[in-house]
């Protein structure tokens, strides 16, 4: 697999998405997946706010959550069955806004790869809509991929021998996010002015049919489940 990001100008607010990215991509290969920060759809869709004070902000978090809970440092939020930082809403790279997530990251994603097929003629092509978060417990953050098209985004190793022939019981891999999280890497957090990536050669099973809940996991099911109901009494050695 190889992963190139794409060096862009500046994307401003209300900007056309497709053409910036046909503008700078000159070409996609078969068998390729190109990745787009959220933070450049949701300026293409005007997804922004100003909120000056941090009531304002605390409202308009809750607004974009499924669930909302203030703490010491963020709000902490569950937004498209995903737990996230502030409903993913960020200042950074906003020019004094703040930047929502996209309305409808998959949409955007089936949206963008039709349009790509037909302009590079191209069948086999994946898109994802990438962002960042942090994990618990672990320091800095990694990429997500908030929605994709053209791939299966979960491998399932169910019932499948190991190396000794033991089967495995729940062993899944989260192909999207693992391909978000190489991909972020390349393009950066900063003033890189890199807000997409070509990736080549991708290890992932193309298709033009998926559901967009395949990675999704209901709560009593979350291996975590347990740990958060007591995380109360819970004590870390220094």
């Amino acid at each position: 697999m190889n992963v190139a990001p794409v060096k862009t100008s500046i994307f401003k607010e209300g900007n056309d998405l497709l053409a910036f990215i046909k503008k700078y991509v000159k070409a996609l290969p078969e068998r390729s997946l190109l990745v787009v920060t959220s933070k450049i759809v949701a300026l293409a869709e005007r997804r922004t706010a100003i909120a000056k004070t941090e009531r304002e902000k605390g409202r308009l978090i809750k607004k974009e959550s499924e669930w909302a809970m203030r703490t010491k440092y963020v709000w902490l939020t569950i937004r498209d069955r995903m737990v996230m930082a502030s409903a993913g809403i960020d200042m950074s790279n906003g020019n004094g806004k703040l930047v929502l997530l996209p309305k409808d990251s998959f949409a955007t994603a089936a949206r963008i790869r039709k349009q790509l097929q037909q302009h590079y003629g191209v069948k086999k092509l994946g898109v994802i809509v990438s962002d960042s978060r942090a994990f618990p417990l672990r320091s800095g953050i990694v990429g997500v991929a908030l929605g994709y098209a053209g791939f299966k985004g979960i491998k399932n190793y169910c019932g499948k021998p190991d190396l000794f022939g033991r089967k495995f019981l729940y062993s899944k891999v989260d192909i999207a996010d693992s391909i978000a999280t190489a991909a972020v890497l390349t393009m950066g957090e900063g003033n890189e002015r890199q807000p997409l990536a070509v990736i080549k050669d991708p290890p992932v099973e193309f298709t033009d049919r998926l559901s967009r809940h395949d990675l999704e996991i209901n709560l009593a099911d979350d291996l975590y489940q347990p740990f958060f109901e007591n995380i109360k009494t819970l004590r870390l050695k220094k």
